[in-house]
Protein backbone atom coordinates (compact mmCIF):
# COMPACT_ATOMS: atom_id res chain seq x y z
CA UNK A 1 0.00 0.00 0.00
CA UNK A 2 1.32 3.62 -0.41
CA UNK A 3 1.94 5.99 2.19
CA UNK A 4 0.50 9.74 1.58
CA UNK A 5 2.59 12.51 2.03
CA UNK A 6 2.60 16.22 1.12
CA UNK A 7 5.41 18.19 0.34
CA UNK A 8 5.44 21.96 0.23
CA UNK A 9 7.72 23.23 -2.63
CA UNK A 10 10.59 26.87 -2.58
CA UNK A 11 7.50 28.35 -4.20
CA UNK A 12 4.79 27.71 -1.26
CA UNK A 13 2.96 25.11 -3.41
CA UNK A 14 1.82 22.00 -1.84
CA UNK A 15 1.89 18.91 -3.70
CA UNK A 16 0.11 15.54 -1.98
CA UNK A 17 1.75 12.21 -3.47
CA UNK A 18 1.46 8.93 -2.98
CA UNK A 19 4.17 6.61 -2.82
CA UNK A 20 5.72 3.30 -2.25
CA UNK A 21 8.75 0.26 -2.45
CA UNK A 22 12.19 1.53 -1.16
CA UNK A 23 12.94 4.59 -0.23
CA UNK A 24 16.47 3.89 -2.03
CA UNK A 25 15.46 2.23 -5.11
CA UNK A 26 15.30 4.06 -9.13
CA UNK A 27 12.83 6.47 -9.37
CA UNK A 28 9.39 6.36 -10.95
CA UNK A 29 7.44 9.48 -11.13
CA UNK A 30 4.02 9.39 -12.46
CA UNK A 31 2.07 12.35 -13.94
CA UNK A 32 -1.55 12.24 -14.16
CA UNK A 33 -4.14 13.36 -17.13
CA UNK A 34 -6.33 16.37 -16.55
CA UNK A 35 -9.01 16.39 -13.83
CA UNK A 36 -7.08 13.30 -12.14
CA UNK A 37 -5.17 12.82 -9.31
CA UNK A 38 -2.70 9.79 -8.50
CA UNK A 39 -5.53 7.40 -8.00
CA UNK A 40 -4.99 7.15 -12.26
CA UNK A 41 -2.11 5.13 -11.23
CA UNK A 42 -4.20 2.80 -8.40
CA UNK A 43 -4.00 -0.15 -10.53
CA UNK A 44 -0.11 0.09 -11.76
CA UNK A 45 1.38 0.84 -8.03
CA UNK A 46 0.59 -2.47 -6.61
CA UNK A 47 2.02 -4.15 -9.31
CA UNK A 48 5.59 -2.72 -9.17
CA UNK A 49 8.55 -4.10 -7.70
CA UNK A 50 9.17 -2.97 -4.30
CA UNK A 51 12.49 -2.21 -4.79
CA UNK A 52 11.49 0.89 -7.13
CA UNK A 53 10.47 3.90 -5.45
CA UNK A 54 7.05 4.80 -7.30
CA UNK A 55 5.99 8.41 -6.83
CA UNK A 56 2.30 9.31 -8.12
CA UNK A 57 1.93 12.98 -7.74
CA UNK A 58 -1.43 15.10 -7.23
CA UNK A 59 -0.68 18.19 -9.81
CA UNK A 60 -1.05 21.64 -8.68
CA UNK A 61 -5.05 22.26 -8.26
CA UNK A 62 -6.27 18.37 -8.24
CA UNK A 63 -6.43 15.40 -6.05
CA UNK A 64 -5.75 16.91 -2.92
CA UNK A 65 -2.60 19.65 -3.58
CA UNK A 66 -3.02 23.11 -3.53
CA UNK A 67 -5.36 24.82 -5.00
CA UNK A 68 -3.31 27.89 -6.40
CA UNK A 69 -5.32 31.14 -7.11
CA UNK A 70 -3.34 30.88 -10.64
CA UNK A 71 -0.99 29.64 -12.51
CA UNK A 72 -2.09 26.66 -14.36
CA UNK A 73 -0.16 26.33 -17.53
CA UNK A 74 1.80 23.52 -18.50
CA UNK A 75 4.92 25.86 -17.87
CA UNK A 76 3.39 26.35 -14.33
CA UNK A 77 2.94 22.71 -13.15
CA UNK A 78 6.48 21.67 -15.04
CA UNK A 79 7.95 24.30 -12.58
CA UNK A 80 6.34 22.53 -9.53
CA UNK A 81 7.25 18.99 -10.59
CA UNK A 82 10.95 20.36 -11.09
CA UNK A 83 10.96 21.75 -7.90
CA UNK A 84 9.32 18.56 -6.42
CA UNK A 85 12.22 16.84 -7.73
CA UNK A 86 14.92 18.86 -6.46
CA UNK A 87 13.89 19.22 -2.96
CA UNK A 88 13.43 15.27 -2.89
CA UNK A 89 16.76 14.52 -4.86
CA UNK A 90 15.39 12.55 -7.46
CA UNK A 91 17.98 11.58 -10.10
CA UNK A 92 17.79 8.76 -12.73
CA UNK A 93 13.91 8.83 -12.81
CA UNK A 94 11.60 7.10 -14.93
CA UNK A 95 8.83 9.74 -15.57
CA UNK A 96 5.70 8.30 -16.94
CA UNK A 97 2.83 10.73 -17.83
CA UNK A 98 -0.83 10.55 -18.98
CA UNK A 99 -1.93 12.84 -21.59
CA UNK A 100 -1.81 16.53 -19.66
CA UNK A 101 1.03 14.82 -17.46
CA UNK A 102 2.51 13.52 -20.71
CA UNK A 103 2.96 17.47 -21.85
CA UNK A 104 4.55 18.40 -18.59
CA UNK A 105 6.76 15.12 -18.43
CA UNK A 106 8.32 16.09 -22.08
CA UNK A 107 9.40 19.74 -20.69
CA UNK A 108 10.24 18.11 -17.63
CA UNK A 109 12.85 15.88 -20.10
CA UNK A 110 14.07 18.96 -21.41
CA UNK A 111 14.71 21.09 -18.64
CA UNK A 112 16.07 18.38 -16.18
CA UNK A 113 18.02 15.79 -18.36
CA UNK A 114 20.09 15.17 -15.89
CA UNK A 115 17.43 13.62 -13.72
CA UNK A 116 15.43 12.10 -16.42
CA UNK A 117 16.59 8.48 -17.49
CA UNK A 118 13.32 7.52 -19.20
CA UNK A 119 10.56 9.08 -20.78
CA UNK A 120 7.10 7.04 -20.78
CA UNK A 121 4.17 9.47 -22.81
CA UNK A 122 0.64 7.65 -22.29
CA UNK A 123 -2.24 9.23 -24.69
CA UNK A 124 0.33 12.07 -25.94
CA UNK A 125 1.23 14.24 -28.85
CA UNK A 126 3.28 16.83 -30.10
CA UNK A 127 1.14 19.39 -28.60
CA UNK A 128 -1.81 19.44 -26.41
CA UNK A 129 -3.75 22.07 -28.55
CA UNK A 130 -6.24 20.43 -31.01
CA UNK A 131 -9.93 20.42 -31.93
CA UNK A 132 -10.88 17.82 -28.72
CA UNK A 133 -9.25 20.18 -26.53
CA UNK A 134 -10.73 23.15 -27.91
CA UNK A 135 -13.97 21.52 -28.05
CA UNK A 136 -13.78 20.35 -24.37
CA UNK A 137 -12.56 23.78 -23.49
CA UNK A 138 -15.55 25.22 -24.81
CA UNK A 139 -17.91 23.12 -22.86
CA UNK A 140 -15.38 23.05 -19.96
CA UNK A 141 -16.26 26.99 -19.93
CA UNK A 142 -19.92 26.70 -18.68
CA UNK A 143 -19.30 24.90 -15.90
CA UNK A 144 -20.53 25.75 -12.56
CA UNK A 145 -19.69 24.55 -8.71
CA UNK A 146 -20.35 22.17 -8.06
CA UNK A 147 -19.61 20.18 -11.13
CA UNK A 148 -22.24 17.89 -12.35
CA UNK A 149 -21.25 14.42 -11.61
CA UNK A 150 -23.19 13.39 -14.51
CA UNK A 151 -20.41 15.58 -16.89
CA UNK A 152 -17.91 14.19 -14.98
CA UNK A 153 -19.26 10.48 -15.29
CA UNK A 154 -19.08 11.17 -19.23
CA UNK A 155 -15.97 12.91 -19.23
CA UNK A 156 -14.16 10.31 -17.86
CA UNK A 157 -15.83 7.65 -19.42
CA UNK A 158 -15.19 8.96 -22.56
CA UNK A 159 -11.54 8.36 -22.66
CA UNK A 160 -11.93 4.51 -22.37
CA UNK A 161 -12.42 1.70 -24.95
CA UNK A 162 -12.69 -1.54 -22.94
CA UNK A 163 -14.27 -1.75 -19.42
CA UNK A 164 -12.76 -1.19 -16.59
CA UNK A 165 -13.38 -2.00 -12.44
CA UNK A 166 -16.79 -0.11 -11.68
CA UNK A 167 -15.38 0.60 -7.91
CA UNK A 168 -11.93 2.13 -9.85
CA UNK A 169 -14.63 3.94 -11.94
CA UNK A 170 -16.81 5.50 -8.97
CA UNK A 171 -13.27 6.91 -6.99
CA UNK A 172 -11.92 8.47 -10.11
CA UNK A 173 -14.87 10.29 -10.76
CA UNK A 174 -14.94 11.16 -7.18
CA UNK A 175 -11.49 12.53 -7.34
CA UNK A 176 -12.68 14.48 -10.79
CA UNK A 177 -15.23 16.09 -8.01
CA UNK A 178 -12.67 17.59 -6.02
CA UNK A 179 -11.95 20.19 -8.40
CA UNK A 180 -13.65 23.36 -8.33
CA UNK A 181 -14.86 24.65 -11.92
CA UNK A 182 -12.36 27.31 -12.07
CA UNK A 183 -9.69 24.78 -11.94
CA UNK A 184 -10.93 22.77 -14.39
CA UNK A 185 -11.59 26.02 -16.72
CA UNK A 186 -7.76 27.12 -16.05
CA UNK A 187 -6.21 23.67 -16.77
CA UNK A 188 -7.76 23.25 -19.78
CA UNK A 189 -7.48 26.71 -20.72
CA UNK A 190 -3.52 25.88 -20.05
CA UNK A 191 -3.90 22.90 -22.74
CA UNK A 192 -5.45 24.87 -25.08
CA UNK A 193 -3.20 27.85 -25.37
CA UNK A 194 0.23 25.91 -25.51
CA UNK A 195 0.22 25.69 -29.41
CA UNK A 196 3.67 25.20 -30.48
CA UNK A 197 5.33 21.96 -30.83
CA UNK A 198 8.49 21.57 -29.00
CA UNK A 199 12.24 21.48 -30.11
CA UNK A 200 12.23 18.06 -28.88
CA UNK A 201 15.99 17.39 -29.91
CA UNK A 202 16.73 18.04 -26.46
CA UNK A 203 15.37 15.30 -25.19
CA UNK A 204 18.45 12.29 -25.19
CA UNK A 205 16.27 9.47 -22.84
CA UNK A 206 14.71 6.47 -24.27
CA UNK A 207 11.04 7.61 -25.07
CA UNK A 208 8.21 5.07 -24.94
CA UNK A 209 4.97 6.49 -26.97
CA UNK A 210 2.19 4.56 -26.21
CA UNK A 211 -1.33 4.83 -27.65
CA UNK A 212 -4.47 2.83 -27.94
CA UNK A 213 -5.80 3.02 -31.68
CA UNK A 214 -9.38 4.37 -29.93
CA UNK A 215 -8.23 7.43 -28.37
CA UNK A 216 -10.60 9.83 -29.05
CA UNK A 217 -8.43 12.82 -27.94
CA UNK A 218 -5.08 11.87 -30.12
CA UNK A 219 -4.62 10.72 -33.58
CA UNK A 220 -2.26 8.05 -35.29
CA UNK A 221 -0.84 10.80 -37.22
CA UNK A 222 -0.30 12.91 -34.12
CA UNK A 223 1.58 9.72 -32.32
CA UNK A 224 3.94 9.31 -35.70
CA UNK A 225 4.56 12.81 -35.56
CA UNK A 226 5.78 12.72 -31.87
CA UNK A 227 7.54 9.59 -32.50
CA UNK A 228 9.25 11.25 -35.29
CA UNK A 229 10.27 14.59 -33.68
CA UNK A 230 12.14 12.48 -30.11
CA UNK A 231 15.44 11.20 -31.25
CA UNK A 232 15.02 8.24 -29.29
CA UNK A 233 11.45 7.11 -29.57
CA UNK A 234 9.69 4.20 -30.67
CA UNK A 235 6.00 4.46 -30.94
CA UNK A 236 4.23 1.51 -28.87
CA UNK A 237 0.11 0.44 -30.37
CA UNK A 238 -2.27 -1.00 -28.67
CA UNK A 239 -5.04 -2.20 -30.55
CA UNK A 240 -8.76 -2.00 -29.69
CA UNK A 241 -7.51 0.75 -26.29
CA UNK A 242 -8.55 4.24 -25.85
CA UNK A 243 -6.91 7.22 -24.34
CA UNK A 244 -6.56 5.46 -21.07
CA UNK A 245 -4.65 2.45 -21.43
CA UNK A 246 -3.05 2.20 -18.25
CA UNK A 247 -6.54 1.69 -16.88
CA UNK A 248 -8.04 -0.58 -19.10
CA UNK A 249 -5.00 -2.92 -18.61
CA UNK A 250 -3.01 -2.34 -16.25
CA UNK A 251 -0.95 -5.66 -16.21
CA UNK A 252 0.00 -5.41 -19.71
CA UNK A 253 1.07 -1.29 -18.93
CA UNK A 254 3.49 -2.89 -16.55
CA UNK A 255 5.05 -5.30 -18.32
CA UNK A 256 5.73 -3.25 -20.92
CA UNK A 257 6.93 -0.21 -18.69
CA UNK A 258 9.34 -2.78 -16.84
CA UNK A 259 10.19 -4.16 -20.02
CA UNK A 260 11.40 -0.80 -21.26
CA UNK A 261 13.20 0.22 -18.04
CA UNK A 262 15.06 -3.24 -18.47
CA UNK A 263 16.25 -2.24 -22.00
CA UNK A 264 17.71 1.27 -21.46
CA UNK A 265 19.91 -0.41 -18.08
CA UNK A 266 21.16 -2.57 -21.08
CA UNK A 267 21.04 0.39 -24.35
CA UNK A 268 19.15 2.75 -25.86
CA UNK A 269 17.50 -0.08 -27.92
CA UNK A 270 14.10 -0.85 -28.92
CA UNK A 271 13.09 -3.45 -25.81
CA UNK A 272 13.11 -6.97 -27.53
CA UNK A 273 9.23 -8.25 -27.94
CA UNK A 274 7.88 -4.59 -27.67
CA UNK A 275 6.56 -3.50 -31.17
CA UNK A 276 7.48 -0.29 -33.02
CA UNK A 277 4.00 0.18 -34.11
CA UNK A 278 1.14 -2.06 -34.75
Amino acid sequence: MPTFRTQMLPSGQVLHYAEQGSGQGRPMIFLHGYADSWFSFSRILPLLPPDLRAIALDLRGHGNSGTADGGFTLEDMVQDVLQFMKTLDLTDATVIGHSMGSFIAQRIALKATGRVACLVLIGSAARSRNDAVLSLAGVVAGLTDPVDTGFIRDFQMSGMHSPIPEEFLERAIAESRKLPARVWQAAIAGLASDTPPLDFTGIRCPVMVVWGNRDSMFSRADQEELAALLPHAYLNVWVDAGHTPHWEDPERFVRELLAFERARLLSMGTPAGLPVSA
